[in-house]
């Protein structure tokens, strides 16, 4: 997920996994005025893992299934690969809109500490566009 920011100026694209209890086990922060969601994507080193099978093994029970892979809550901008699992956009019928639901709740947690991020470190919070590149580059 990225924070949105004014469409003016240089910005910094943040991409994180985090669970219900706000603890962030990923954070890859897009480079400054070059980037857009698409390309953090492809510059994540957490999405070259995934797509190279390279991450840990992971093995959960759903519905009677077993799966041996981790899934992420993802927004639109993703690829369509097993592991991403993307908002119904019409959830229809109560196991669907159950489904939604509950994206939506997790889809929450993840927001919850986005806003802990950009409490915690204003360059997270405001435009960066009064930033200089090279400085936005170091930080």
């Amino acid at each position: 997920m990225a924070i949105p920011r004014p469409k003016k100026g240089s910005t910094i694209i943040l991409e994180a996994v985090a669970d219900e209890e706000t603890w962030i086990w990923h954070a890859f922060f897009g480079i400054p005025g070059s980037l857009n969601d698409i390309n953090v994507v492809n510059r994540s080193p957490l999405m070259n893992k995934i797509a190279n099978g390279e991450l840990s093994p992971v093995q959960f029970v759903a519905n009677g299934r077993t799966y041996n892979y981790g899934y992420y809550l993802a927004d639109g901008i993703y690829p369509k690969w097993q592991t991403f699992v993307k908002p119904l956009k019409k959830p229809n019928g109560k196991k669907n809109l159950d489904f939604h639901n509950a994206q939506a709740a997790a889809r929450k947690d993840v927001e919850r500490a986005f806003g802990i991020l950009q409490a915690q470190f204003a360059i997270v919070r405001g435009p960066a566009r009064f930033w200089d590149q090279k400085m936005l580059w170091y930080i």
